[in-house]
């Protein structure tokens, strides 16, 4: 299994990232005071905290099953992305709220040109943390990653929009421009909100492993039953990192105890090797009992 605590490095990575552009984009509103470079110096701030939350919870991760926890700890990660989606909506309430004010009273433009230079720099910062994230979130299977990174890339989008409500804003001398740019990335970003909490809610109710460790799943299966080996009552779940498989394995009435405590290890190997971070579960049955299809409902296969 990867080690969970080398991870934290990309959280620190994060909250370094957070902490420039927080300055950056402070600096840049003061300047400008544009309610758009408001709403983006805000993100900033929930980037900040999120990542602590990243880095608390991969730490937490981190730990070795317990008494307490005889699974693993891993669960904490959609826990953490519920937070993070939850602070998410209430940014861009905030904003949205902020920019309707601006909206009903524009407010004068000052130092444009320093402020964009700021705020694209500040943005230049998110995208290169933000890819690194998600490249990482991808190579270890980490959710909270992959969130942290997604929430880094919008807030990059976030500045885009901003910056081109800001340029019409100053040709045109329409100042709503700038609160209009406000409310859409308002929008924007409470749409990121509610996609990592509905991620993490799925992530809580054991949602099964993804397509691609389902496939490597199947092919194996496939192969045992070209020997004659049979299968029912197939589950997964996903929880972070790890995996979970439980599947009952049909085998010829006359085998032996050890003949059948020998494919299930040679099954189980299989399985693990293909599947990183797999823990599986085997029920062992004859072929052609009866009482062996009464678990027939169980079957997801």
């Amino acid at each position: 299994m990867n080690n969970r605590a080398d991870l934290t490095r990309y959280a620190r990575l994060s909250i370094a990232a957070a902490v420039i552009t927080i300055g950056m984009k402070a600096a840049a509103y003061w300047l400008t005071g544009s309610v758009g470079l408001l709403s983006d110096a805000l993100e900033s701030v929930i980037n900040l905290v999120a990542a602590v939350m990243v880095l608390a919870a991969l730490l937490y991760a981190a730990r070795p099953p317990d008494e307490s926890h005889e699974f693993g700890h891993d669960k904490i990660e959609y826990f953490a992305g519920g937070i993070e989606g939850t602070l998410i909506v209430v940014a861009a309430l905030t904003i949205g709220w902020a920019a309707l004010g601006r909206l009903v009273e524009p407010q004068p433009l000052e130092r444009l040109d320093l402020g964009l230079v700021l705020s694209g720099a500040a943005s230049a910062v998110n995208l290169v943390v933000g890819r690194i994230l998600i490249r990482a979130g991808k190579r270890h299977n980490s959710m909270t990653l992959r969130a942290d990174g997604h929430h880094l890339m919008a807030d990059v989008w976030t500045s885009v929009g901003v910056a081109v409500g800001l340029v019409a804003a100053s040709l045109t001398g329409q100042l709503w421009l700038d609160a209009l740019a406000g409310l859409l990335m308002a929008a924007h970003i409470l749409a990121t909100g509610a996609r990592l909490m509905r991620q993490a809610f799925d992530g809580l109710m054991d949602s099964p492993m993804d397509a691609d460790g389902r496939a490597e799943v199947d092919r194996i299966l496939a192969a045992y039953r070209a020997e004659g080996i049979e299968f029912h009552a197939l589950r997964t779940r996903k929880a972070a990192v790890r995996c979970f498989l439980s599947v009952h394995v049909l085998v010829p009435p006359r085998w032996t105890v050890q003949h059948g405590h020998d494919l299930l290890e040679r099954l189980e190997a299989d399985l693990r090797a293909a599947v990183p971070n797999l823990s599986t579960l085997t029920h062992l049955e004859p072929i052609g009992d009866p009482t062996a299809l009464e678990d027939v409902p169980l079957d997801r296969s």
